[in-house]
């Protein structure tokens, strides 16, 4: 999977200058670091990841948002509860960042349930 992010303005340029857009990939390894990506993209990028998850498999997800000021916590914990395809989640163990991630567990895709694309938004 593979997202565009806009990285934000460093010191040095001028506020008027565009931002440099890059392409990340992401590896679908049940671990989504959202640090490196814009918080207008946090809520797509959540749907679309754990819908790649689910695809494969993968039905306990990380969501590392972070501990700062709890802004990225509160979006990913206002998007999961709106997900059908979200069993449960919880704040990590200490040992798995703590109260700056998120365990999210998924339902299982039905022996022979397909679903062919991801949600377009909660």
């Amino acid at each position: 999977m593979s997202r565009r992010s806009s990285p934000p303005p460093s010191e040095a340029s001028p506020p008027e200058a565009p931002f440099d857009e890059e392409v990340v990939e992401i590896p679908i390894d049940g671990n989504l670091d959202l640090h490196v990506f814009q918080p207008r993209e946090v809520k797509a990028l959540i749907i679309e990841y754990l819908w790649a998850c689910r695809q494969k498999g993968l039905l306990d997800v990380r969501i590392i948002h972070g501990k700062g000021t709890g802004a990225l916590r509160k979006t990913v914990h206002s998007v999961l509860p709106k997900l059908s395809s979200v069993e449960s989640f919880r704040t990590a163990e200490e040992r798995d960042g703590g109260w700056g991630a998120t365990w999210v567990r998924l339902k299982p895709l039905a022996p022979g349930e397909e679903d062919p694309e991801p949600p377009s938004g909660p």
